[in-house]
């Protein structure tokens, strides 16, 4: 999306007091999560993305982006971006960055237009039947390849329910991607979440009208729960492992070479194995 010049300028300059107080989020061994403190780890994190999105995953930049090799939009500058930093590498902090998320809380959206999702999805209505619950927007998850282990994933998740603890998050919400524009490369899989995991009301939500392609490619009855979660991106499954629901209908997102789904994670549904897995270390970073 295009960015407008003098909001940007305007958002940027609230960053500073938010930088003051962010702490350490996490910890396994010698990788911490916290969130960028400043204009060059938020840089340091959209190159990042840049080397996972288009080179390695395939996504089309546009001309700016593929100048300063940084996967940029208008969302960053009201995001806070949570950082994996393996301490053991060598250099500046911003040079150990190996895995970011992007975490937008709702009234940030609301300051900034919307949710970035709701371009694809129909997010304003989920939103709006829930005039008591404080959203927050997860997107742009990626982790250099040496670091997609299961100890990266379980620390990227203390540091968000660090973050949702601190800022008194009730949903969880925000598009998880398959690879490819091609849904029927995902029959199985994305017939298991239009059967079995979608969100029913009151957490009901579709893609828009425009943009909407059909997830149950399988009947029910055909479809095999083993294979068809062997089938799923790592990412898709750790949301499934906590108790997510799903959106009806996927989106192609042709720029960037994937086929959506909307994560719909209210905390009241998260197991409770592993709220007991997370809280007890995240508690200590979560004030």
């Amino acid at each position: 999306m295009r960015a407008e010049g003098a909001e940007e300028l305007a958002l940027a300059g609230n960053l500073s007091s938010r930088f003051a107080e962010q702490s350490l989020l996490g910890r396994i061994g010698p990788l911490q999560v916290r969130l960028a403190r400043d204009s060059e780890e938020i840089a340091a994190a959209q190159s990042l993305r840049f080397r996972v999105f288009y080179r390695e995953m395939g996504a089309k930049p546009g001309t700016l982006q593929a100048l300063e090799e940084r996967d940029a939009d208008r969302f960053d500058f009201v995001c806070d971006h949570l950082l994996v930093i393996d301490t053991s590498l060598p250099g500046l902090e911003r040079d150990r960055i190996v895995g970011t998320y992007r975490l937008l809380p709702q009234e940030r959206a609301v300051a900034a237009g919307g949710f970035y999702s709701d371009g694809e999805f129909a997010l304003e209505t989920l939103v709006a039947r829930h005039p008591g619950r404080r959203f927050l927007e997860l997107g742009r998850s990626c982790v250099l390849p040496a670091y997609r282990s299961r100890r990266t994933i379980e620390l990227l998740w203390q540091g968000i329910w660090a973050y949702c603890r601190s800022h008194n998050v009730d949903v969880m919400t925000g598009c998880a991607s398959f690879p490819g524009t091609v849904p029927a490369a995902h029959a199985e899989a994305l017939s298991f979440l239009a059967h079995f995991c979608r969100a029913e009301d009151p957490w009901h939500v579709s893609a828009r009208a425009g943009r909407f392609a059909a997830m149950d490619l399988m009947p029910a009855e055909a479809v095999n729960a083993k294979t068809a979660l062997a089938a799923m991106p790592p990412l898709i499954k750790g949301y499934l492992r906590l108790g997510a629901r799903f959106g009806d209908g996927c989106v192609i997102d042709h720029d960037f070479s994937t086929t959506d789904v909307l994560v719909v994670l209210p905390v009241e549904a998260i197991s409770e194995r592993y709220i007991a897995y997370y809280g007890a270390e995240a508690q200590r970073f979560a004030v």
